[in-house]
C-alpha cells in the first residue's frame, strides 16, 4: 500500500476493486501519483474480506466481476461500512443500471475508459461532500461525471 503524506486528504484510502488487473493497476498507480494510499481486490467477495479487516474511505467498483459483482458489492458495503464513499466503474453504462447504483448507495459514477484526471475529480468531490458533512455518506445527493445523472452537483 502507497501512504498519503501528512494525512491531507478526507478520504485518503482508497480500495480499488475489478477484475481487470490492468485496470486495477492502472487505477492505483493514478492515486499513486497523487499521494492516495491504496489497496486492490481482484471482485466483491475479495474487497468485503479486506474491509472487515482494513478501514477504507472510499471503494472504486467495476460492475461485472466474477464471484461477487459490482451492485451486490455495493449494497454489501452500504448495509457493513455505510460511512464508505462507493464510485461505480463500468464499460456498459446504462442509464437503468446507473440510476439502480445510485438508489442503492453509491456516491459516484464513471464510464470507462476515463483519463485519469477524471478519476481524482471525482474523489475530490467526495471529500468536498465529506469535509462538508463531518464524512456522513447518507443523505448527500449522488452526482456524476458531465453528461450523467447528478452531473452539476
Amino acid at each position: 500500500m502507497e501512504g498519503r503524506p501528512g494525512g491531507d486528504a478526507m478520504s485518503g484510502r482508497i480500495l480499488v476493486v475489478d477484475d481487470e488487473p490492468y485496470i486495477r493497476d492502472l487505477v492505483r498507480e493514478t492515486l499513486k501519483l497523487r499521494k492516495y494510499e491504496t489497496g486492490v481486490a481482484a471482485n466483491g467477495l475479495e474487497a468485503l474480506d479486506i474491509l472487515a479487516r482494513e478501514a477504507y474511505d472510499i471503494v472504486i467498483t467495476d460492475v461485472v466481476m466474477p464471484g461477487m459483482g459490482g451492485m451486490d458489492l455495493v449494497k454489501q458495503v452500504k448495509k457493513s461500512h455505510p460511512q464508505v464513499r462507493i464510485i461505480v466503474l463500468t464499460g456498459y453504462p446504462r442509464q437503468s443500471d446507473i440510476g439502480d447504483f445510485l438508489l442503492q448507495g453509491a456516491d459516484e459514477f464513471l464510464s470507462k475508459p476515463f483519463r485519469g484526471n477524471d478519476l481524482v475529480e471525482v474523489i475530490r468531490r467526495l471529500e468536498e461532500r465529506s469535509a462538508r458533512s463531518g464524512g456522513a455518506a447518507a443523505g448527500d445527493s449522488p452526482s456524476a461525471l458531465p453528461g450523467g445523472p447528478g452531473a452539476g452537483s
